[in-house]
This record gives structure tokens, C-alpha cells and sequence, in this order.
């Protein structure tokens, strides 16, 4: 049953986003100078006013030195071990159409996050962040379709089954160079504590 009164998902990046950066102690324009994102931006984010892209929000994640999940968690979720299909998120990228599901359970403190992705025939996405603090692990898994990777200078196609691991320590891009569209996952962990 849907809750009628639930914060929408763009309230609760907002609210996720705010509270990252206070307890960072960050003010808009410092956040903005660490991410390589306007400070209007930040700002119509922060207020629910923006829609932004996957792009965008991995810019923000990285400047706060969180998981992109942690921006779409719901507040003061109740840690549990098991995460329901049907609880699951979805979030679409405004810019490429592609579906994000966060499949960990919320709140659980772990090191691992595990994500889905829908992604359309023709669609890229390329993130401009290099290095991250703590260090991220990545392995994408192909469950249906075929993807493009470029990691830095590194090339690979991935097809149904394959698996890439890396470190995410340079700019990447992901594209689907086919007609029909292509499914992953991603398993994503840090060199540090469990995330929350």
C-alpha cells in the first residue's frame, strides 16, 4: 500500500543531502567547490526544487564521501537483514532513462551495497569524479544484455554473464551500444567501516 503522506523521493534527497553536508560542517559554497556542482544547484536540490541526474548526484556522493545510495535512503530507516522486492527503491536518471534499484537493506551497517540497473538501448552515462575517499571497490555483472565500459583509458564490452572489477579511481563512463536494453548489477565496497 502506498503512503500517501511518504516524503516524495526528491524530499528525501533533499533531506539526505542537508543533513550530509551539516554534519560535515560544509557550507553551500564549500560543497559546491568539492563536487564540481553549482551552488544554485546544490541549493534547488537541498529544497526539493531539482530533479537532479545520476551525474549530478555522484558528483555530490563523492564530495561527501558517501555511497550514492545514502542519498536515496529513507531517514532513521530501521536497520533489518533482509531487503523486500517490493520495498525496494526505484529511481529513474532524468538524463538517460535509466532505472536505479537499490537492492541492499536500508540501514543495515555493511561495507557491501548492491544495486540493479535497467539500462536503455543507446543510453550513457559518464561520471566525471576520479579518485574517491574512502576508496571504492566496484564489480558489475552483466544479467542481461551487453554494456560498454570505459574506466580512464581502459576499454571493456561486457555481454550476459561477464563481470568487470575495478577500482573507481578514474572518470568512467557506461553505455549501451545495442538496440534492446541491457540489466546489471552493481556490488560496490570501501576499503574503510560499514557505511550508514
Amino acid at each position: 500500500m502506498i503512503d500517501e503522506h511518504a516524503p516524495s523521493l526528491s524530499d528525501r534527497i533533499a533531506r539526505n543531502l542537508r543533513e550530509l553536508r551539516a554534519a560535515r560542517g560544509l557550507s553551500l559554497d564549500e560543497l559546491a567547490t568539492q563536487c564540481n556542482v553549482s551552488r544554485s544547484m546544490i541549493s534547488l536540490i537541498e529544497r526539493g526544487e531539482s530533479s537532479p541526474t545520476a551525474v549530478v548526484l555522484e558528483k555530490l556522493a563523492t564530495g561527501l564521501g558517501v555511497p550514492l545510495a545514502s542519498l536515496f535512503e529513507a531517514p532513521g530507516a530501521a536497520p533489518a537483514p533482509v531487503s523486500r522486492l517490493a520495498d525496494q527503491l526505484l529511481w529513474r536518471d532524468p538524463a538517460s532513462g535509466y532505472v536505479r534499484r537499490n537492492v541492499s537493506p536500508p540501514g543495515f551497517a555493511s561495507p557491501i551495497q548492491i544495486v540493479e540497473v535497467a539500462f536503455p538501448a543507446g543510453a550513457r552515462v559518464s561520471y566525471e569524479t576520479a579518485a574517491r575517499t574512502p576508496r571504492v571497490h566496484q564489480q558489475v555483472w552483466v544479467l542481461e544484455g551487453s554494456i560498454a565500459i570505459a574506466l580512464g583509458d581502459e576499454r571493456h564490452r561486457l555481454n550476459a554473464g561477464d563481470c568487470l572489477a575495478m577500482v573507481l579511481d578514474r572518470p568512467m563512463s557506461y553505455h549501451n551500444p545495442t538496440r534492446k536494453p541491457a540489466r546489471y548489477a552493481v556490488v560496490i565496497t570501501t576499503d574503510t567501516a560499514p557505511w550508514r
